[in-house]
């Protein structure tokens, strides 16, 4: 019996991940708004009740994608609580603090950076979309407070710069609309944007290069 419990699960994941993944292929080549629940269940080989039962709607799959795909897997650890943060408070230096940092937005933006411009879009004139992405940059800044503090810990501040404004230079440096300017739209490689964010976090947090 249990066996055909897990298999069952299984099989319910499993489809799940291949809703999912149809999803982001859809999002990314043709929109949010460009994007219905049929083609999703077309995309995936599902019916279309089968996308309903999982997820209800098309916010909830966008949410979740955006969840697991930043996250990099269906794990409930919280982000403070995830590797890279991990590691960026335990080093021994403000720069390599910073670029544990920096090393973190990119494999997150190599993985989810074209949803996270999806998602951005979506939200200007989507009523249900524009609560996600407004969570998503409340979080983002929220880790960037946190990751301040640990910094300031290690080396003063700056000069004048407050604990605030500096998490402000992270979030905007770190941010995705900053990484797609750059890679998506200018053709930087996505080692040359971290390369320039660490050095411009470490003038503007630290007081050097």
């Amino acid at each position: 019996m249990k066996a055909k419990s897990g298999v069952r699960q299984q099989k319910a994941q499993e489809t799940r991940r291949r809703i999912l993944d149809a999803a982001l292929r859809l999002f990314t080549a043709h929109g949010y708004d460009g994007t219905t629940i049929d083609s999703i269940a077309r995309e995936a080989e599902v019916a279309v009740q089968t996308v309903y039962f999982n997820f209800g709607n098309k916010p909830t799959i966008l949410k979740e994608l955006v969840d697991v795909r930043v996250a990099g897997d269906d794990e409930p650890v919280p982000t403070l609580e995830r590797r890279w943060v991990r590691e960026a408070v335990a080093a021994e230096s403000p720069q390599a603090q910073l670029r544990h940092q920096v090393t973190g937005a990119r494999q997150i933006y190599e993985r989810v950076g074209e949803l996270l411009e999806v998602l951005r879009n979506a939200a200007v004139s989507n009523e249900d979309v524009a609560p996600l992405w407004e969570r998503n940059k409340r979080q983002r800044l929220e880790v960037q407070q946190y990751l301040v503090k640990a910094l300031a810990d290690k080396h003063p501040l700056p000069g004048s710069l407050t604990p605030d404004r500096a998490a402000d230079i992270g979030y905007g440096l770190l941010g995705p609309e900053m990484y797609h300017l750059l890679v998506t739209e200018r053709g930087w490689t996505s080692q040359q944007w971290a390369d320039w964010v660490h050095s411009a976090l470490c003038h503007h947090l630290v007081g050097g290069s």
